[in-house]
């Protein structure tokens, strides 16, 4: 059999456009050569479709640059890409793809709905698991009918603010004592998420997290230490073990995350009790509420005093970067990176079956 044609997709729209970038070089790196050939179209800012070359290209920032563009075949019975540049349209196959893409327009269900319509078989969640899971507001409203402990929230939109900041401030000041943690309800890579010790910072927070949508989660702060857990698979997915965030700021936030060197993750730290078995459970329990297929990472809290579990958020599509906690649990688990880029290949052509 010849090689299988792979379309991967990276960059995009929203503001995680960086660290989708940074995923992609891991992921295509990590493609076995031998079985796939690769066609890789990056997604700019301003939401266009540029075809680059190697991964190189896309590490160095210089991607933008290139002449070709792609276009997703029309005719479904076609399934594939079309590139045009001076010479003319030319068509390219695909039999399969990977988008590498995080947050608004590749993480929602929007590219997940774009490949289904152009009966693409792709990795991830498909259209509905995405929509939900980057909705931290519905997953709550989810998890909450599970009866999985999660953090207590407020939910204000953005229309709030424009009416009367001071109404929205004394709606979370009636239900939490400072500090609490404000969020975008649809980002990811903590980005638009600040912490609020008075109602200054709280007013100034909310502000912020509008900047990245409509909806905005205002929660209680739960003492206790930051730990992840991946899960992988369809209809039998497993969980991974579980690894701990040492962040070196206040909390994980983007700059924490991806900026300083000093923040650090841990795999298989020692939990109290059976802390660990369930967030294992917890995290394939909700991967299957959202009807997740393929991959996701699911986050919760440890709390100090009393060791008990509390579920945070689920991504659909975590990073892949070099300091990533989904690849780097299943490496904990003796599992290369190429080999999880293969099963996760392999996943993907396993649904459309």
């Amino acid at each position: 059999m010849g090689k299988k044609h792979l379309l991967v997709l990276f960059g995009g729209c929203s503001s995680e456009h960086e660290v989708s970038c940074r995923s992609a070089v891991t992921v295509i790196r990590a493609i076995d050569k031998d079985k796939y050939e690769l066609l890789l179209v990056g997604i700019t800012k301003d939401g266009r479709w540029v075809k680059t070359e190697k991964a190189r290209q896309i590490e160095e920032n210089c991607w933008q640059q290139g002449k070709t563009s792609a276009l997703l075949s029309p005719e479904a019975s076609r399934r594939g890409v079309w590139l045009m540049d001076g010479s003319g349209p030319r068509f390219w196959p695909v039999d399969l793809a990977f988008p590498v893409l995080h947050g608004a327009g590749g993480e929602d269900g929007a590219i997940q709905g774009l490949l289904s319509l152009a009966q693409i078989p792709y990795v991830g969640c498909g259209i509905l698991a995405s929509a939900l899971a980057m909705d931290k507001l519905y997953t709550k409203r989810i998890v909450e009918r599970l009866g999985i402990r999660q953090a207590d929230f407020v939910a204000v939109y953005r229309e709030e603010l424009a009416a009367g900041l001071p109404g929205a401030i004394a709606r979370v000041e009636e239900k939490f004592a400072y500090p609490v943690f404000i969020k975008p309800s649809s980002s990811g890579s903590s980005c638009g998420v600040t912490k609020a010790e008075n109602r200054e910072q709280l007013a100034a927070g909310l502000w912020e997290a509008a900047r990245h949508g409509r909806k905005i989660l205002v929660e209680e702060t739960i003492v206790g230490r930051e730990v992840e857990c991946a899960v992988l698979g369809g209809p039998e997915a497993q969980a991974s073990g579980v690894g701990e965030v040492l962040a070196a700021a206040g909390f994980y936030d983007y700059d924490a995350k991806y900026n300083n060197p000093q923040s650090q993750t841990v795999a298989d730290p020692e939990l109290p009790g059976d802390a660990a078995e369930q967030i294992r459970r917890a995290a394939v329990e909700i991967f299957r509420a959202v009807d997740g297929w393929g991959l996701a990472r699911v986050d919760f809290f440890v709390e100090e005093k009393s060791g008990g579990v509390v579920f945070n958020e689920i991504n659909t599509m975590p990073g892949f970067t070099s300091i990533s906690m989904y690849p780097f649990l299943w490496e904990a688990r003796g599992m290369t990176i190429e080999e999880l880029v293969e099963r996760l290949l392999q996943n993907a052509g396993e649904r459309e079956e």
